[in-house]
């Protein structure tokens, strides 16, 4: 699959109530004002990981200074300099630069400094950094001890440094003559794949360690980057994910440890994680950071990780998008970081077909929601014919219905006898074959193609930075003041109304306050992701190109004549 370059929308709304909680809310007072006040308004002719006690966490170095510009090296800081020296002495910062992404190292610690990727950007419009340059605690791929440490604190020592011969390595040693660290990085030219050894040993006998990422990772330029960020695993016994947010180790580390595929950490558009090469019996510790990024100066809890599959660590290592076709290619298990939610069986083929419509026909997200919209409503029209016979029967029938409504309405709401005027009507409904419920059909339909949408735009990296007409980015909603997509989406839902013939012997109290649902929706979908909205702008200029069919031919006229009660002949009584 061809990759592009994406990037993400600055202008994001503040997060609040879920979208998939609003489009509930927003469906079920849909359907309470439709449908069930008529009845009432009176009527007018994680898996708990196992907490293990940890050693007192050491004490974290002062934050180093970001680089001065995006991709320049870092430069190495007060707090640096003072830290514990060896023979060796602090080397300028190694890059390796590969097709795909930047990562900067120190000798200093032997750890990354800078993971940039280069097909991606920020909310800020530079190359996306996954590294937290910013949160003053060890950097990725430093060491972790949760037994007796060294006496040298070798996340600050200085290493002798070796570069590969082609530019895409680097080996790092380090010894005091009691201490030896050694640590090795490959990688690959066009691959997010890369592996990472690393061995400690005290006076020549093995010292449990794990590799770290700590401070959080991922698009830290995004509104709230802590509340989509989770540390996971998966677990083979259980052929389950299993993630981990901060809050859930709020009281401390938490260690899990079992035969696991991969282990490490992820967003919502991007994945940092570890795969044992030998074995799969990993344990992790995961953690709560509490830290500032680059971007906030206010500090919040991220998760953060501690990996090990033994005495000497063997890992692949993938750090890049969370791009299904790539995952899958990695390992078929890496594609469940990829949550499509509770409506997966929905949502991720609706992803896979739109993603073919782009990659096949029309390279274009925005046309294949479009297309993808239009085949969806053609294949449910059967259905939405179906309703839209009943409810042209259930205009045909007001005569009759207001004959019923006369014969009993002086009663009181309460009155017992008003359960024989709803049975009287739901009777006629059942002689004539009228869905009383079917004007709610339509909506109940959209539901769950809603929130497999939504699900699809959060989630999918593929849809972050997609472009259509005016829209910048699917993913988010529109970047300008005036959002023109939810206006037209508005015109579409009156225009909708007009056309939809009205269920007789409606309450005008009701009809008031239907008339205001467009402009309920419309305030909802101002804030979804553009994406979303086109999908049911699309859908809506659909829909009502149907009821155009339906109203022009003899369907609605063959419709209404089928309850329509026989004629009396002249001079009959």
């Amino acid at each position: 699959m061809a990759e592009t370059v994406n990037g993400g929308s600055g202008n994001q709304p503040p997060k609040e109530m879920s979208m998939e909680l609003r489009l509930l809310i927003a469906f079920a007072l849909m359907f309470g004002v439709m449908f069930l006040t008529q009845y009432f308004l009176p009527k007018q002719a994680p898996v708990p990981a196992q907490k293990v006690a940890q050693s007192t966490k050491p004490p974290a170095p002062a934050a180093p200074a970001a680089p001065a510009e995006t991709g320049a090296p870092p430069q190495v800081t007060s707090a640096e300099a003072a830290a514990p020296k060896t023979s060796q002495q602090t080397l300028p910062p190694l890059v390796i630069d590969t097709d795909l992404f930047r990562v900067t190292f120190s000798n200093q610690g032997a750890n990354v400094r800078s993971w940039q990727l280069k097909k991606y950007r920020g909310n800020d419009g530079k190359p996306l950094e996954l590294v937290n340059t910013a949160s003053g605690l060890d950097f990725p791929f430093s060491l972790y001890f949760t037994g007796q440490k060294p006496a040298t604190d070798v996340n600050w020592a200085w290493y002798t440094q070796t570069p590969a011969a082609d530019g895409l390595g680097v080996d790092y040693q380090y010894s005091d003559g009691h201490t030896a660290v050694r640590k090795s990085f490959r990688f690959q030219k066009d691959s997010y794949l890369s592996t990472v050894t690393s061995e400690v040993t005290v006076d020549g006998k093995p010292v449990p360690s794990m590799l770290a990422w700590r401070g959080g990772f991922g698009d830290l330029t995004v509104g709230n980057p802590a509340a989509d960020q989770n540390a996971l695993y998966f677990d083979l016994g259980q052929n389950k994910l299993i993630e981990q947010t901060a809050r859930s180790v709020k009281n401390g580390p938490v260690t899990s440890s079992g035969n696991f595929s991969f282990t490490g950490l992820a967003d919502t558009y991007f994945a940092a994680v570890l795969l044992p090469q030998a074995s799969t019996h990993v344990e992790q510790v995961t953690f709560a950071d509490t830290v500032r990024t680059p971007a906030e100066e206010k500090q919040v809890a991220f998760p953060g990780v501690a990996v090990t599959d033994g005495a000497a660590n063997r890992f692949d290592v993938y750090v890049g998008p969370k791009d299904l076709a790539i995952l899958a290619r990695v390992n078929p298990k890496l594609t469940e970081v990829v949550d499509f939610g509770f409506l997966s069986i929905l949502s991720k083929p609706l992803f896979l077909i739109v993603n073919w419509f782009n990659n096949a026909f029309v390279h274009n997200f925005g046309w294949s929601i479009v297309v993808v919209t239009i085949v969806i409503n053609m294949i449910l029209f059967p259905l939405k014919l179906s309703n839209m016979k009943s409810m042209k029967k259930m205009q045909a029938l007001k005569p009759q219905i207001d004959a019923i409504n006369a014969k009993f309405k002086n009663l009181k709401m309460t009155d017992p006898k008003k359960a024989e005027q709803q049975q009287e009507t739901m009777d006629l409904y059942k002689k004539h074959g009228v869905n009383p419920m079917g004007g709610c059909v339509p909506m109940l339909i959209q539901l769950p193609f809603f929130i497999a949408f939504y699900k699809v735009f959060k989630v999918s990296v593929e849809m972050r930075g997609a472009h259509w007409l005016w829209v910048t980015d699917l993913s988010q909603p529109e970047h300008f003041a005036i959002k023109i997509l939810p206006l037209i989406m508005i015109g579409t839902q009156f225009a909708m109304q007009k056309m939809t013939p009205q269920a007789p012997g409606q309450d005008p109290s009701q009809q008031k306050m239907m008339m205001f649902m467009p402009l309920v929706f419309g305030y909802m979908f101002y804030w979804f992701p553009s994406g979303l909205v086109l999908y049911y702008l699309t859908s809506n200029l659909v829909s009502m190109g149907q009821q155009w069919f339906f109203n022009h031919t003899e369907l609605a006229t063959e419709a209404a004549r089928s309850v329509e009660p026989p004629k009396k002949k002249p001079g009959r009584k």
